[in-house]
């Protein structure tokens, strides 16, 4: 694993000294899950917006709102 040095304010220094009260076995572990959840939440607000922004592309394109109605036509519903 990679290592890599930190700083913190000391209420956040305060709250990952309280790793073992989390049920954290080490420092280390209780910032590899903080750091995963935010990475899981960065990635998840970029798919919202990119999904918002061709929702609204759609909805200004009666051209792709055709072209995707000829599409399905015939599937099953």
């Amino acid at each position: 694993m990679y290592q890599t040095k930190v700083s913190l304010t000391e209420p956040l220094a305060e709250f990952v000294g309280k790793y073992k009260s989390y049920g954290f076995k080490d420092k280390s572990d209780m910032m590899r899950t903080a750091l995963q959840y935010l990475h899981r939440e960065l990635e998840s607000q970029r798919l919202k917006e990119s999904a918002a922004l061709y929702a609204e592309l759609y909805e200004e394109d009666s051209e792709l709102q055709e072209l995707t109605e000829l599409a399905v036509e015939g599937w099953p519903e």
